[in-house]
């Protein structure tokens, strides 16, 4: 699980980088393409989803920290992650673990077939991933939006018929 959890942490931090490069691009090419809200939104929507995966790469290391503690000692049994203080009988329940990776957590599961998630990752992270995720979406469609009537003059432009057929 170790591994798997460094490899989406690399992949993440990488996607992240290039999205940034692809919305400051957009961005610098805004000048040849001319006005419009289309290119804007199209960077807005690139950067809001490098954000999103670059704090979801910050929380998984505190996952990865998780899945490793109970590996560190004699007493893992139940796994030190789903030790809660002021819940000290639902630890006694716990029989597995797991990690979820949509919303991101360490999970503990019990005997009675519940689960809880415990407090490794930080609070904000799962809602601010969702929230720039969310923004990332939006503003993708509102850049096809922006950018359809253009495709549209330009396509009808194509399939105009050349004035010079025709004439004698």
């Amino acid at each position: 699980m170790f591994l798997v959890l460094v490899l989406v942490v690399v992949v993440a931090v990488v996607a992240a980088l290039g999205l940034t490069g692809h919305g400051a691009s957009v961005l610098a090419a805004r000048r040849a393409r001319g006005p419009g809200a289309g290119p804007p939104l199209h960077a807005l929507a690139a950067f809001a989803c490098a954000a999103a995966l670059a704090v979801y790469a910050w929380g998984l290391p505190h996952v990865t920290g998780a899945v490793m503690e109970p590996n560190r000692g004699a007493r893992s049994a139940p796994a030190p992650p789903c030790r809660t203080p002021g819940h000290e009988e639902r630890a006694l329940h716990v029989v597995d673990r797991s990690v979820s990776f949509l919303p991101l957590g360490f999970v503990c599961e019990t005997s009675g077939g519940g689960d809880h998630t415990s407090d490794d990752v930080p609070g904000y992270v799962n809602p601010v991933t969702a929230v720039l995720a969310l923004a990332a979406v939006a503003s993708a469609v509102g850049a096809g939006y922006a950018a359809e009537p253009r495709t549209r003059a330009a396509a009808a432009g194509d399939r105009a018929p050349d004035a010079r057929e025709g004439t004698v």
